[in-house]
């Protein structure tokens, strides 16, 4: 902080001449998706994806997909995409409170990876990176994988779980980017970022 203030003598503006991001296009709806790159301070605009996610098996094909399926008018555009990985069997969505449930029986006291395909492109180059958390859940009673399907807030995640909210009482411990299991690994983006620009 010393040296920003040597160099500039205003905080502030050191501070804005040295993060000079990009703005990304981000193709995804995700809500998660859209706070992570907030808390990061990267300038984004939002488009939803045209791809049809069922035509590809794996995080990292339908992160390009994703990516690939929208226009950036001229800039980059971040595609990712995150799935659940127990014994082997890739766990998107669940489908209902009963899969949900079956999901967090599997997930009880055991680890599991979360996985996520990252692309980022522009006309000129294109970036392709999977990442791996690892996540352990706790043993969980039967009583409190009731309680965590009934409040919903399993519906639309991987592994039937939001680590940023209620699901952070399922969690015993995580190895690798806390982002990654939210939704979106943002320390490799932010090396992409800081190699491409």
């Amino acid at each position: 902080m010393g040296e920003a203030l040597a160099v500039g003598g205003d905080l502030v503006g050191a501070q804005e001449r040295y993060v000079t991001r990009p703005t990304l296009l981000l193709a995804s709806t995700s809500p998660q998706r859209r706070a992570i790159l907030t808390q990061l301070r990267i300038p984004f605009d939002v488009a939803a994806p045209a791809f049809d996610e069922e035509t590809v098996d794996n995080p990292l094909a339908r992160a390009a997909g994703k990516a690939r399926s929208v226009d950036g008018a001229g800039r980059p555009v971040l595609g990712v995409d995150t799935e659940v990985v127990l014994d082997g069997r890739l766990w998107g969505k669940a489908a209902g409170p009963e899969e949900a449930e079956t999901m967090l029986r599997s997930l009880s006291g055991r680890a599991h990876e979360v996985v996520s395909g990252l692309c980022l492109r522009t006309l000129d180059w294109e970036e392709l990176h999977t990442i791996s958390t690892l996540v352990t859940f706790r043993r969980l009673a039967d009583a409190a994988i009731a309680e965590y399907v009934a409040s919903g807030e399993w519906e639309g995640r991987a592994g039937a779980y939001a680590i940023q909210g209620l699901g952070a009482g399922l969690v015993d411990r995580v190895d690798g980017d806390y982002l990654n299991v939210v939704g979106l690994p943002g320390s490799v983006l932010l090396d992409v970022l800081d190699r491409r620009f």
